[in-house]
């Protein structure tokens, strides 16, 4: 696959717009409770989509045939994923959420060995390790050789299974079921195939935030800072990024998409600094040399 400028803008830009989730998440965290903002953000996204997904609301037939693609697809990508991200930052910063994320290639290498044997190659395979040594330095505060007593906070444990639901999420989109791979794509555009992923979302966002206020959560504050952050995590990360992923990964494969999305923490690091003075360390700039370097290394055409 050539990576063309415009493929690499398509791929560049999630990250962008998913760092800005991260920080605008860590932000308003004492105004909402996690999950809730994730039902409230994937709502909003919905009634966005309404006018845009005709197609959809159209020819309903093909979600009933496959309903059950959808549902997973809607609990991996927008009920887990999200949730689990927002849930994360209450306990660690915006930075360290994004660059565990940087941890997805090697988790894309893994699911797509196992699932659908796609074999990594060898600069793949360097690359994620790369990355890896990235992610571990922020885990260790820059200690590698305390990585055996690290005490993870819970917003690592939790951004950790994060990126492993978006990891099968991804390859979902690239590959689909067996049983669905000979029949006919739904003539839907991209906004009617992401509202059939939401329609499950949806519940499985709602469940999750009922429960979380039934377990006593925080009231809500509502105000101008919160509205606007319900405005941006919804148009910025969810539709505008959602459709550039999907094309991304549909053009590139999910495997070199995912070295794409370290760029995040990059991103991260200089709205953190900006706008919640969190300031990065030696060891972040030392990760994003390695995650750098791993992006370089596994795209890297064989001479």
């Amino acid at each position: 696959m050539t990576l063309t400028p415009r493929l690499a803008l398509m791929l560049t830009l999630p990250p962008l717009l998913w760092a800005g989730n991260a920080v605008v998440g860590r932000s308003v965290g004492p105004l909402v409770p996690p999950l809730l903002l994730n039902a409230m953000r994937w709502t909003l996204a919905f009634l966005l989509l309404v006018p845009l997904a005709r197609t959809l609301l159209q020819d309903l037939a093909p979600l009933r045939q496959r309903w059950g693609y959808f549902a997973l697809t809607g609990l991996l990508g927008m009920g887990c994923y999200n949730a689990l991200q927002y849930q994360a930052l209450h306990s660690s910063t915006a930075l360290n959420v994004t660059l565990i994320a940087a941890s997805l290639p090697v988790w894309m290498l893994a699911v797509g060995a196992l699932l659908h044997q796609v074999w990594p190659t060898r600069r793949q395979l360097a690359g994620a390790a790369l990355s890896l040594i990235g992610v571990a330095l922020v885990i260790s505060r820059g200690r590698l050789d305390r990585l055996a007593q690290v005490q993870f906070v819970v917003g690592d444990l939790l951004m950790l299974l994060a990126v492993l639901c978006w990891a099968f999420y991804s390859w979902l989109l690239a590959r689909p079921p067996a049983h669905m791979q000979g029949e006919r794509r739904p003539d839907w555009d991209w906004a009617g195939l992401l509202m059939a992923q939401l329609l499950f979302g949806l519940g499985f966002s709602w469940a999750s935030a009922g429960a979380e206020q039934a377990m006593g959560a925080a009231p809500v504050q509502w105000g101008w800072p919160l509205a606007a952050a319900l405005v941006y995590v919804a148009v910025g990360p969810s539709l505008i990024a959602y459709r550039c992923w999907g094309l991304g990964v549909a053009q590139a494969g999910p495997t070199l998409a995912a070295f794409f999305g370290n760029l995040t923490p990059v991103f991260a690091a200089l709205m953190s600094a900006a706008m919640l003075g969190e300031w990065p360390s030696w060891f972040h700039g030392a990760a994003f040399a390695l995650i750098a370097a791993g992006i370089l290394v596994s795209s890297a055409k064989r001479a």
